[in-house]
């Protein structure tokens, strides 16, 4: 259970509902990701509410031919699996209900909105969308300031921001962590979703192309 934030957020008409509407609260969600910066083996992400309780986890195979992840409930039950397609030039992510990876259970897609750039734009579309021409959301932002914002589709209208917390003791035991405010009615494993891609695009840059930034904080 996600407990409410204490930010004043203007709530949508509607439940926006992309993974479930389990996951859409009628009021502002508060979340922490903790980033476990040092392992590479799985359970790499955990996401807890403000009162430390696991809402969310996150298990991937970062060594096999293609990055894949899955988003597990605090029972370990798999909720979407995200697969990046291969030879994709704007790092196209899938994201497919359960685990699976079939193209029938596909809810969204997310990609950079272009090869090379210096900040953080990804447009995501919904998979009824399948034309592309406009996108359902927009991330923008700054990555390696954790400061990235959610947009419903080119609209200014915000459905999540994150924010990042440094601490000492934060970078001495070898954890990312930061904070992201869902507004009210939005699906928050949805944006949870969004911020494992975003990680995975990152991490894919640091280590070899692209103009954007590892998770350690460093500029390539």
């Amino acid at each position: 259970m996600a407990y409410p934030s204490s930010s004043s957020c203007q709530p949508l008409a509607n439940p926006v509902s992309i993974i479930s509407s389990h996951f859409c609260a009628p009021y502002p969600i508060d979340l922490a990701i903790i980033r476990k910066v040092l392992t590479i083996s799985d359970g790499n992400f955990v996401v807890t509410d403000i009162n430390g309780n696991i809402v969310f986890k996150v298990k991937g195979a970062f060594l096999s031919v293609h990055d894949r992840r899955v988003l597990l409930d605090g029972a370990g039950n798999p909720i979407v699996t995200l697969k990046q397609k291969l030879m994709s030039a704007h790092d196209r992510w899938q994201v497919f209900k359960g685990d699976s990876t079939d193209s029938s259970d596909l809810l969204f897609s997310a990609k950079r909105s272009s090869m090379f750039q210096l900040k953080t734009k990804l447009d995501v579309f919904l998979a009824n969308n399948t034309k592309e021409e406009v996108c359902d959301f927009k991330v923008k932002g700054s990555w390696l300031e954790r400061s990235c914002v959610v947009y419903a589709g080119e609209s200014s209208t915000i459905v999540a921001q994150m924010h990042k917390k440094h601490t000492v003791e934060s970078i001495l035991i070898g954890k990312d962590k930061f904070m992201v405010t869902v507004y009210p009615n939005i699906d928050y494993a949805f944006v949870v979703a969004l911020i494992v891609i975003l990680d995975g695009i990152n991490k894919e840059n640091s280590s070899g192309s692209g103009g954007d930034f590892d998770f350690l904080g460093g500029i390539n």
